[in-house]
């Protein structure tokens, strides 16, 4: 189990790291021609935001747990990308993406996974 959890998290932070670094240094409209449709209806300093979420988010994933101080964060940070992916399904659900719901719907439910069995 410890082992499936650890590559859950490695998931998620790579997965998070990639998005906010896009996030945080591309325009809106290279965000959507590279794919990330979802930041369509929002405005860029909540993008920018959110990038600086994921990618503390994404060190949370890893860094608590390997140097033994508030583990408590690990699973925090996996329940902040719960509320991410909640608000990019609602977006890409907006823009009629179902592909993208999918996507954003499994990456949820692996953040849910890490939120709830990863003790703190």
């Amino acid at each position: 189990m410890n082992t499936m959890l650890w590559v859950l998290q490695g998931l998620l932070a790579a997965v998070f790291a990639v998005s906010g670094a896009a996030k945080s240094t591309l325009s809106k409209p290279r965000l959507i021609a590279s794919g990330q449709t979802g930041v369509t209806p929002f405005p860029m300093p909540l993008i920018r935001f959110t990038a600086g979420c994921e990618l503390l988010g994404a060190l949370g994933m890893f860094l608590p747990r390997l140097l033994g101080v508030a583990t408590y964060l690990t699973p925090l940070a996996a329940a902040g990308f719960a509320v991410i992916m909640v608000a990019a399904i609602t977006s890409h659900a907006w823009l009629r993406e179902p592909v993208n719901v999918a996507a954003t719907s499994a990456i949820l439910l692996v953040a849910v996974t890490v939120a709830v069995v990863r003790p703190a």
